[in-house]
């Protein structure tokens, strides 16, 4: 049985990875960092270096950075922090900008010299700014975690440093589906239901903003023309539908989920919209949500910040497991859900954000949702065949190997290719 101690530690992770984010996370890490170099430079910058690592290249070259009039990529979020960045909001750094600052941002974008260059030594999750003035130099790293900051400079002098190793944030080592299940089961509500309500009251307005608005490819919309729109497509159009929107320029915030706002949207959308399709109490939905969202965060702490596995992946097998517990499922139908689920699709890629992530949040709903079903009809992948091991834990360990290890050469083969140009 979880403890009184363990309990705790879960609703503390609740806290710290579901958080608001404006825009995608990578480029508003960029913008973050901007805004801290700013802030330690104190005077009138006049030209910068931006090294990121490639991973982060990979996230930050094609999205809409929110609040700039539609500039694209690593530049744009690096003058969006310099101009108009609040260093105190961290992801919401951007979200409170003026008109002027939006011409601002577009005049410096084509006349402030900003150097980005990719480290040959840098960590996956790697970002260093540094800004100078005619007298000063400013210098922020962040690593590992969007909003991790390592060290800061001014004038070569150290104002603060820690080995980027350092954990910051709850210990998620001990997360297992069994005790994700006895924390939700068994959590007082009104410990988690601040946080929870904010992801539900952010990341729904999001998915009606983008089935209200055009967005990128207009998936969710897609989806709902071209499908009768039961409950699952239903649930698969919404979370495709506020991924359409935030990757494309949608100043709405989103609740992030193990860094990431596409995650944070597939792990709820869709067990919100089946709560509500099924007329769940709040509190119903507040417990599925615990499984949908601890579940996702348990899969990606073996995986890492950022890989060629897609995360919407695991958010998607997080999602179909929060709507069995919608079912009345308990640890069988909930573990062999998962691992129906991660078996169908745990080959989808991760090639940057972009608009084509809603559809594949839209097919990560899909193969969580067939995984399942699949168990309800008394059907299930078995040990033994490829990735999939004898027990959760052990076909956990499996995906996060495979992704965090395994495809690291593809990873690689994967920027390569998107640095060619079109």
């Amino acid at each position: 049985m979880i403890t009184k101690e363990e309990s705790r530690l879960y609703v503390q992770i609740l806290k710290e990875e579901l958080v608001p984010a404006m825009g995608c996370t990578e480029p508003i890490s960029i913008a973050y960092a901007a805004a801290k170099a700013r802030q330690i430079l104190s005077d009138e910058p006049i030209s910068a270096e931006v090294a990121v690592s490639a991973n982060i290249v990979k996230n930050a070259k094609s999205v809409t950075v929110p609040h700039t009039g539609g500039m694209r990529g690593i530049k744009s979020a690096f003058i969006a922090g310099l101009v108009a960045g609040n260093a105190d909001a961290e992801l919401e750094v951007i979200a409170n900008v003026t008109d002027e600052q939006i011409r601002e941002m577009g005049r410096l974008k084509e006349s402030f010299p900003v150097e980005v260059v990719t480290p040959e030594n840098a960590r996956i999750f790697d970002i260093g700014v540094t800004l100078r003035s005619e007298k000063h130099e400013a210098y922020v790293r962040i690593a590992d975690e969007h909003t991790k900051v390592v060290r800061m400079e001014r004038d070569g002098q150290v104002l603060f440093a820690c080995a980027v190793e350092d954990r910051q944030k709850a210990d998620k080592s001990g997360l297992t589906v069994e005790k994700i299940l006895q924390f939700a089961s068994t959590v007082d509500v009104a410990d988690v239901q601040p946080t929870l309500e904010r992801q539900i009251n952010y990341n729904m307005a999001i998915a009606e903003e983008g089935l209200k608005n055009e967005y990128g490819a207009n998936v969710g919309k897609v989806l709902l023309r071209a499908y009768q729109p039961d409950i699952k497509i239903t649930a698969k159009a919404y979370a495709a539908a506020a991924s359409d929107a935030r990757m494309n320029g949608c100043e709405l915030p989103v609740v992030i989920n193990s860094g990431s706002g596409n995650q944070g949207i597939t792990a709820s959308v869709p067990v919100i919209v089946y709560a509500r399709g099924l007329h769940c109490s709040a509190e119903k939905l507040y417990r599925a949500l615990c499984v949908s969202n601890l579940i996702t965060i348990h899969l990606k702490d073996g995986i890492g910040a950022l890989s060629a596995y897609c995360g919407v992946v695991s958010a998607g097998a997080g999602a179909a497991c929060g709507i069995a517990y919608l079912l009345g499922g308990g640890e069988a139908e909930i573990s062999h859900t998962l691992v129906n689920a991660l078996a169908i699709d745990s080959g989808i890629i991760c090639d940057g954000a972009k608009a084509s992530c809603a559809a594949k949040i839209a097919t990560a709903v899909e193969s969580g949702l067939l995984g399942l079903n699949m168990y309800y009809n008394g059907n299930e992948f078995f040990a033994g065949e490829g990735i999939v091991k004898s027990g959760v834990e052990d076909t956990i360990k499996s995906v996060s190997r495979l992704a965090y290890k395994g495809m690291r050469e593809t990873d690689k083969e994967i920027i390569r290719i998107m640095l060619e140009g079109n």
